[in-house]
């Protein structure tokens, strides 16, 4: 704390602080390293061989700001001041009832001397001589009383001269204390801002050293993958003939596979040729989900498929049982996340004759389709837009887009904000895809919600169509009911 002397004067000489600019180029990088020596002037000090660094000389300079707000600062001084004025305003109200007091007695004593000279003249004797003693004894109390009213005017213009002299010294003190505050916050703001400036700079280097280092590494990785580069071209590593070795296998595998497959389907047809049926009817389309199964003549003395009874059945890989697929009697048939990783056959009859036609591998799941359906499973409920085609076996002419809810609990299709059906997963709900119905088999799906009520629903896409069917069987199995389409159950061992 600053202590102030008695000579003080009132006024106090500021010196002038020159503006510091904004542009300043400090000559070294270091914070400078000063003390405030008498009358607030800057000494310097010797440089310290030990050099410092950034941190430490930012919490050295801030440390001695404190310290230098705190002696500057005469807050206690001007409390001292506060309570000195305080006690001579109590003085000056004490003394100030003490006059009261002593009006009072002067009062009491006239009023006494009056009453004993009225006594004085009524008595006689010795009494008189008592009367007279009162008298003089009531005069020297006035007389003490004079006295005393005298040192207290006295005392009151003391009292008086001291509150005078201790308000102009506080009000001296809270002008030196808001000039030094003044002064200080000055002081502080300008180390603030050559700290500040201080920190900006070498923020700024920091960044630039940073840039050029990240630059020189991306140079130096550009040249060395240069080098590698113009290595592996003069002298290939094992790496390099490993891969061009993958590649080449993958290419045979590829071909491979391709010629296997036509290799099945010569197989199948030189053993139909053996059991002397005339190669009359093939196959066609992609054996994978998502796609359709259609049966094409390859004969002209093929019979018209609209004279023949069909009959899809599926097969399990490992040559289980066959497994008649109920209402699959088109030529055209859209295989169902149930055929994945089966076999499908057609049996196809004319006037006794039976044509057997058989996939040449079991069905292919479809790419991405499992995680598609996982992404889904995460959801509460599922919105499909789809087209009713047919309403309990009659076709519909509008072709109006509905929305398809599946949900965990329950399925439900909604027309704008009216709803055609709500129904619970239970065992009397069946779902598949459609057994038939041309090229657009593979978009479309069976749902009978309840016994008097079943539609045929179109999707825009085949993913939508399966990955519905697939959604729905795992909400449906989740609360233990096996959904599937008329007479599946049976054949799942449900």
């Amino acid at each position: 704390m600053t202590r102030v002397s008695r000579n003080f004067s009132d006024t106090v000489e500021k010196e002038a602080l020159p503006a510091v600019s904004a542009d300043v180029i400090f000559a070294s990088s270091r914070f400078p390293n000063y003390k405030i020596g008498a009358n607030n002037h800057i000494v310097n000090v010797k440089g310290d061989p030990k050099v410092l660094s950034t941190k430490e000389i930012v919490a050295r300079e801030t440390a001695l700001l404190l310290e230098q707000q705190n002696r500057l600062s005469v807050r206690d001084l001007a409390n001292k001041f506060e309570k000195g004025l305080a006690a001579a305003a109590k003085l000056s109200e004490e003394a100030r009832l003490r006059e009261a007091a002593s009006l009072e007695k002067h009062v009491l004593l006239k009023k006494l001397r009056d009453a004993l000279e009225s006594l004085k003249g009524r008595v006689a004797g010795r009494n008189k001589d008592d009367v007279e003693e009162a008298i003089a004894m009531v005069e020297a109390l006035a007389v003490q009383l004079t006295q005393r009213e005298g040192e207290l005017i006295q005392e009151k213009t003391e009292v008086k001269k001291l509150a005078t002299f201790l308000k102009q010294a506080s009000e001296d003190a809270k002008k030196l204390v808001d000039e030094e505050r003044a002064f200080a916050r000055a002081e502080i703001e300008n180390a603030r801002a050559a700290v500040q400036r201080v920190e900006e700079a070498l923020q700024e280097k920091e960044q630039m050293s940073r840039a050029s280092g990240k630059q020189d590494l991306e140079e130096l990785m550009k040249e060395v993958q240069e080098a590698r580069r113009i290595k592996m071209l003069h002298q290939p590593s094992k790496v390099m003939d490993m891969e061009h070795e993958l590649r080449a296998l993958r290419v045979q595998l590829a071909e491979k596979s391709k010629h296997s497959l036509l290799l099945q389907k010569e197989l199948a047809r030189s053993k139909r040729v053996k059991e002397n049926l005339s190669h009359l009817y093939e196959l066609d389309g992609a054996e994978v989900l998502g796609s359709y199964l259609q049966i094409k003549p390859c004969s002209d003395i093929a019979p018209e498929l609209s004279k023949c009874a069909i009959q899809w059945y599926r097969i399990s890989s490992e040559g289980g049982k066959k497994e008649l697929i109920s209402g699959a009697r088109k030529s055209v048939y859209a295989p169902e996340p149930f055929d994945v990783g089966r076999i499908l056959q057609v049996e196809i009859i004319y006037d006794g004759q039976l044509i057997m036609l058989t996939t040449t591998g079991a069905i292919d799941p479809a790419a991405g389709l499992g995680n598609y359906v996982e992404a889904l499973v995460r959801k509460h409920d599922v919105e499909f837009n789809v087209v009713v085609t047919q309403m309990n076996g009659v076709d519909q002419p509008s072709e109006s887009i509905h929305v398809l809810h599946v949900g965990k609990m329950r399925m439900k299709l909604c027309k704008g904000k009216a709803t055609i059906a709500k129904e619970y997963y239970s065992g009397l709900m069946q779902l598949c895809g459609v057994r038939g119905g041309g090229n657009a088999a593979a978009q479309a799906l069976f749902w009978q919600a309840k016994k008097e009520f079943s539609v045929v629903l179109a999707f825009e896409s085949e993913r939508d169509r399966n990955a519905a069917i697939m959604l729905a069987r795992r909400f449906a199995f989740d609360c233990n009911i096996m959904l599937a389409g008329p007479d599946d159950r049976a054949s799942l061992g449900t």
